[in-house]
Formats: C-alpha cells, structure tokens, sequence
C-alpha cells in the first residue's frame, strides 16, 4: 500500500471522508488524515508520501456578508510554511489528487491553482443548485476509457480558470434558470514540472463519491497521481 495525507472538511458541505478514504483503500492507498493545513502539509515530508489528496473547503470567505458567521472558525490562509511545503512537494515529483470544492479552497495564494491545474475564481466562477449533473467523458483519454457518460446529483462548477497545459477528459453540463450551462471542464489532469495533479470537480456528498463510474474515476485519477498506473496521458483531450 502507497501512503497518502488527506486534507478534508469545511463548512456547507456534507464532506464524505469516509466514503474516500474507503475507495482510496480499494485503489492501493492507506491514508493519513488531517483536518490542519499546517499538519498536513508538514506529513507530507516525514515520510515517503505517493498522494496527497484535497476534499476540503477552506479559503478566506471574505467575498461576501453571507459567510460571516462561518468566517471565524472556518475562514483561513495558508501559512507560509504549508504554502511552501505543499509547492516543494508537488513540483519535485509528489502526486496531488483533489475533488469538488478543492479548486475553491486558497483563494489569497493563486499558485494553487498553477499546482493542481486550476481554480475556481471569485466573480467569474458558479456553479447552479445542486440538482442533476451530466458528465461527459472523452473515451480516448486512458483514465476514462471503458467508461459511460452518466447524471449523478451534484453540483456543476462553471467558469473555472485552467492553466495551459492542463488535459481536460471530462465535462459537466447542467440547467438553472439562465439556461444550460454548456459543457464545463471537469475532469482534468496535469503535469506540475516533476509532479502530477488530477482533479474532479463532482463528489458534493457520500451519494455523489459512491456513483459506480464517479468511484472508478477517483480510483483510476489517484492512482494516475500517485504513479500507481504504468502509462502516460500523452491522448490529446479536447479543450
């Protein structure tokens, strides 16, 4: 079994943990978890870690009122200390695997996004209610290969910022009152000079994580960052 540090938790979401670190289990992973970015971040260097995996909600919450009650215990910024040992960590070969939320977490270190291959951005970024979600995969890519298209109830993260290079196999699309809201990256991973981020922008709830293709997909993307497939992501992906 590879290690893996698990970051979780935040407010307004019921954050499954259990039901992740089950299907990271299946995948070849035993986890250590941790609800401190600053514990988590200095596990990543005591031991040989192969993973360090993100399902959490933790930024500023400073963009609006409506998080004020929440703001005191839940709002945070990565200390200087995190920022630089998860950055180390990532760019000299470590693998990073992160669900949902995760792009929206860090919101006052941009980098975060340069290491996982996007972000969510205030003001540009949305998502509609959580309701029916339609994932589209690319059959191409060898993480979705096999693999059917689906609906799952999730939310639909919309208007993400993705760096360059990131490779993109999988869309969500969703309706609300504006309309559709096209096909929405989603499913993406990405080269972090010596390391590697995957990302899945689902896995709201237990019942999200459990959907059988959405299980597979945390299990083939973790295992893709963690170095525990043999092949590369050389496939062309749409953009």
């Amino acid at each position: 079994m590879s290690r893996a540090v698990v970051y979780h938790g935040g407010p307004r979401h019921p954050f499954a943990v259990d039901v992740l670190v089950a299907q990271l289990a299946q995948a070849g992973f035993v986890c250590e978890l941790h609800d401190d970015l600053d514990a988590a971040a200095a596990a990543l260097t005591a031991t040989p870690t192969a993973l360090f995996v993100v399902h959490a909600l933790r930024w500023t919450m400073t963009q609006h009122e409506k998080y004020a009650e929440d703001r005191p215990h839940w709002g945070m910024t990565p200390s200087l200390m995190a920022r630089t040992a998860i950055t180390r960590y990532v760019r000299e070969g470590g693998g990073l695997f992160a669900l949902h939320t995760s792009s929206i977490c860090f919101d006052d270190w941009p980098e975060w996004g340069e290491l996982l291959g996007g972000r969510w951005v205030w003001g540009r970024s949305r998502h509609p209610l959580y309701g029916t979600v339609a994932v589209s995969l690319d059959g191409t890519h060898e993480l979705a290969a096999g693999l059917p298209n689906f609906e799952l109830q999730d939310e639909a993260y919309c208007h993400l910022e993705l760096q360059p290079e990131t490779r993109v196999f999988g869309w969500v699309e969703a309706a609300d009152g504006e309309g559709t809201t096209g096909l929405q990256p989603a499913c993406w991973v990405y080269d972090c000079a010596a390391g590697r981020a995957a990302y899945l922008s689902v896995g709201h709830d237990a019942s999200s994580l459990q959907h059988p293709v959405l299980a597979e997909l945390t299990h083939r993307a973790a295992r893709w960052a963690g170095r525990l497939l043999p092949t590369s992501t050389g496939t062309q992906t749409h953009a």
